[in-house]
Formats: structure tokens, sequence, C-alpha cells
């Protein structure tokens, strides 16, 4: 199952990388005389109610929705890692005060706390990733302190204590390495969040603006044609199912392959 799911995300990642070369139109040009067209040779999978390829732009979508979801995760995971790092191996009264600020941004819904701060900012792409980036750290920051604090128990980290080594070479050479296996199960699971997230935000309004093609804000530009034309909100709709589906599907078996289960479900993060 791994290496199957894994196969069909890098095909769709692969599209999406190469979607100026594989789109048979400009997903961003307007031509009202082939406005909400059926799918044809030209077109696969029809037109939009500006005579847009659909096809062309859920492949430059890929690209909008991947790459920021990646952007975000790594920024996220960058400054959990330096923040639960720092929590977990200190301990004492700092690990204290972090955990304290953690506890207060996870009493709030990701989601609608993301909301908030972009009601605040402005919407556009920029003010979305700060904001999601913001609210997402802190569950990267405890699942990185639990890590550190098992392991700095571990007899190898108590010997390289014993002999004087410095907490950074500590925590690079013998802390941080042996956390990559479990982080990357959760990254992977993480990144199908942040799309849907992503998708969620562009969908009313806060996130991607228009015209740039984005799988949430071509659902929010085909929700009028529903009845007459609901392709415009499926075929977005299917892509965003079928990215989280095998993002899941890869971290699970990933996860179950190195013997760590199924990654940890950020129930809490539900609205």
């Amino acid at each position: 199952m791994l290496y199957l799911s894994l196969s069909v995300l890098l095909a769709v990642v692969v599209c999406g990388i190469f979607a100026p070369y594989l789109a048979p139109h400009d997903p961003s040009f307007v031509d009202f005389s082939h406005k909400l067209e059926s799918p044809s040779w030209d077109y696969p999978l029809g037109t939009d109610q500006l005579g847009r390829c659909l096809f062309s732009r859920l492949l430059y979508g890929t690209r909008v929705s991947l790459g920021l979801a990646l952007l975000i995760v790594v920024a996220c995971l960058l400054s959990g890692l330096l923040i639960g790092c720092l929590s977990g191996y200190s301990g004492g009264w700092i690990d204290h005060a972090v955990m304290r600020v953690c506890d207060a941004v996870l009493a709030f819904p990701s989601l609608i706390l993301a909301i908030s701060l972009i009601a605040v900012w402005g919407a556009g792409w920029k003010q979305m990733a700060i904001a999601l980036v913001i609210v997402q750290t802190v569950y990267y920051a405890r699942f990185v302190r639990g890590l550190v604090i098992n392991l700095k128990q571990q007899t190898y980290v108590t010997a390289a204590r014993v002999c004087g080594t410095n907490p950074v070479r500590i925590l690079m050479r013998h802390i941080v390495p042996n956390m990559l296996p479990p982080l990357l199960v959760v990254v992977t699971l993480e990144i199908g969040w942040v799309i849907m997230d992503i998708s969620a935000l562009s969908f009313i309004g806060l996130g991607i603006q228009a015209p740039t093609a984005e799988w949430g804000a071509m659902i929010n530009e085909g929700k009028s044609f529903i009845r007459s034309h609901p392709r415009l909100m499926i075929a977005p709709g299917a892509m965003i199912f079928v990215m989280v589906a095998l993002l899941n599907l890869v971290s699970d078996a990933f996860g179950e392959n190195k013997g760590f289960g199924s990654p940890l479900r950020r129930k809490s993060k539900s609205t």
C-alpha cells in the first residue's frame, strides 16, 4: 500500500510541477465564446463560467495548493523544532512558560483563530500563510517536546551529558536525528490538513485570490452553477479528496512500516 499510494502521489505532484507543459491552455485566459462548454478534445474537462479550461486550472491548482502547503508545513516544522527542543530539553520555567502559551493557542480551534488573524490583517495568500504558521506551530512544538523529553532520558544522551558534551551538539547529533522518522509520518499527514485549511480559507475568500487557480477558490467560483454544471465544483473537490486521501494513506503506511502505528490525529483541530 505504501508504494502504490506513494507512486500515485508522486504522479500527481509531477503533473503539478510540469503543469506549464501538460496544460492545454492558459489557466487564466478568459474566453466568453467558450464559456461553460462540455468536455471535449480541446477542453478535457470543459470550461468554466469565464471560458477558462477547467483541466488546466486543476493542474495549476496542484502547484498552488501543494506548493503553499509544503511552504507552510516546512515553516511550522522548523519553528516547532526550535521551540519544542528548547522547551523539552531545558525544562523548568522555560518549559512551563512555553507550554502555557501553547495551551492558550490550543484553546481555540485552529481554523477559527486563523480566520480571526486574517480578518485583522486582510485577505491574501501571504496573510493566510502567516496565520496558519502561527496557529499550527504549537502542534509541532508540543509533539517535538514530547519526543525530546523521551529521548533525553535515553542512556546514550545521559552518557553524552556526563562527558560534558554541549547541549546543542547533543540535540543535533543524538536527539533530532532520532526524531526524524516519527516527524516524517506526522508531517506527511499535516500536509493534507494544511491543504484542506488552504482550500477552506480560499473558499470563503480569505486565502488565494482570483484569478489564481486554487482548488478551494475554484469550488467557490463554481458554487453558483452547482445545479447546471456541477463539474465546476466536483472536479476541484475531487482533487482535494484524492490528494488528502493519498497523503493519509502514505502517512499511515509509512508509520506502520516503521513501527509507529497510525500517526497522531489532530482531533483538537476540528472546527
